[in-house]
């Protein structure tokens, strides 16, 4: 088979690539959860309330609960019949013409209709003597106010919250169905590649992708699966392979085409076919994308910076579609440079940088170096300048688009 044909597509655009990405994804399982482990876990199905909030009429004032009719001006005097408090066995029934002692939350008595708060009223002994009209309904929290019995109060494909968590639980719920969390495999490739610091030597690096991409999968709600690292030989990539369960496979490095670069060939000893190879972006041009016996692969560059911004394109999106979501790309917002950048290349550029936040809106300032092993300027930026292909160099004061970090949690 020739390399073109093996290879697929070649240098295609970023929403392309993360279309066909998006579309090589499956839906994974169902589980049921306690409420306590569903926080950021995604919604499988509908939620509908149990039961109704509140379950009874309720006062929302200290007060005296009254009949409307009975209370038709001010300077009414009724007497005093018992009281209702939050957490009474039964519900209390109030004669015609008398009047209730009622506190905040307590249930409203069975033939009221109105509240008279505290400071409206004057206590005489056996009787009350009110000093406006009473008004039907007020101060009064109707029977499910909040919700109904049978209510929807949680849709498919949402993001568990607090909120939501605090919600259901009203609503009678103790478990929750949800997707599973993705199972991720990630295995870096390079014969210069140390795994901890005191096997580094002379010639060799601490590799950096994994422990990145993992926390990452974590953020994104999935569950990283650590294939270590492989040495740069046909045997040394199959071997860490051959046994995968994963819903997707994450290779770095060595997915390009130079002597030493053996992902493609090793993963296609193995039945793997491709989808596409090389993104017209920058950092990240080296990715290629296809399937491994039902897997989907996604093989990134080895360039830290490079996997890392990957991840955030397609891998978000792609445990988005695995867990029921749209799986659309990132979020923009509009920010006004604080110093000229040069134009765009053939490539989709993706700058790290800094945002300010200024009367005007959004500032955003471009490091001056870009090089994708650096680290250290992702870690200190929070937030990327994205240009399109073929951009014009840009002055200060131009607008650009630009993806923020901080609404990604812990990216």
């Amino acid at each position: 088979m020739a390399d073109g044909k093996a290879l697929g597509k070649s240098s295609i655009g970023v929403d392309e690539a993360r279309k066909l990405i998006n579309a090589g994804m499956s839906l994974v399982g169902i589980e049921e959860v306690g409420l306590a482990d569903a926080l950021g876990r995604i919604s499988a199905s509908s939620a509908n309330a149990l039961l109704s909030s509140p379950p009874f009429d309720v006062s929302s004032m200290d007060g005296y609960a009254v009949r409307a009719a009975d209370v038709s001006a001010a300077g009414t005097t009724l007497p005093l019949r018992g009281s209702s408090r939050a957490g009474v066995s039964e519900i209390p029934q109030l004669a015609a013409g008398s009047c209730m002692r009622i506190f905040t939350g307590a249930p409203v008595p069975t033939g009221a209709d109105a509240i008279i708060i505290q400071e409206n009223a004057e206590s005489q002994g056996d009787a009350v003597r009110f000093t406006v009209a009473a008004v039907e309904g007020e101060y009064v929290r109707r029977l499910g106010l909040n919700f109904k019995s049978g209510q929807e109060i949680l849709g498919v494909g949402r993001t568990i919250s607090a909120r939501n968590i605090g919600l259901l639980a009203a609503a009678g719920h103790t478990t929750i169905a949800v997707r599973k969390r993705p199972r991720i495999a990630v295995l870096s490739t390079g014969d210069e590649l140390a795994g901890d610091p005191t096997a580094i030597s002379q010639g060799r690096i601490l590799d950096a992708n994994r422990p990145g991409l993992t926390a990452s999968i974590k953020a994104l709600g999935g569950i990283p699966v650590d294939l270590g690292i492989a040495g740069d030989t046909d045997d040394a990539i199959i071997s860490a392979v051959r046994e995968l369960d994963a819903d997707l496979l994450i290779v770095t490095g060595g997915a390009s085409v130079g002597d030493h670069d053996r992902v493609r060939p090793a993963l296609q000893s193995l039945g793997f076919t491709f989808d596409f190879y090389k993104v017209m972006m920058r950092p990240g041009k080296p990715l290629m994308f296809g399937e491994l016996k039902g897997i989907p692969v996604l093989g990134m560059p080895g360039n830290p910076v490079s996997a890392l911004l990957c991840s955030l394109l397609f891998v978000k999106p792609a445990i988005e579609v695995m867990t029921g979501r749209a799986g659309e790309g990132p979020i923009y917002d509009d920010a006004r440079l604080a110093a000229p950048i040069a134009r765009t290349g053939q490539r989709e550029d993706y700058l790290r940088a800094i945002y300010t936040v200024d009367d005007s809106g959004l500032s955003v300032e471009v490091f001056d170096q870009q090089d994708s092993s650096m680290t250290a300027l992702l870690a200190q930026s929070n937030c990327l300048v994205v240009r399109p292909v073929g951009a014009p160099a840009a002055a200060a004061g131009e607008m650009v688009k630009l993806i923020r970090f901080d609404t990604m949690a812990n990216f």
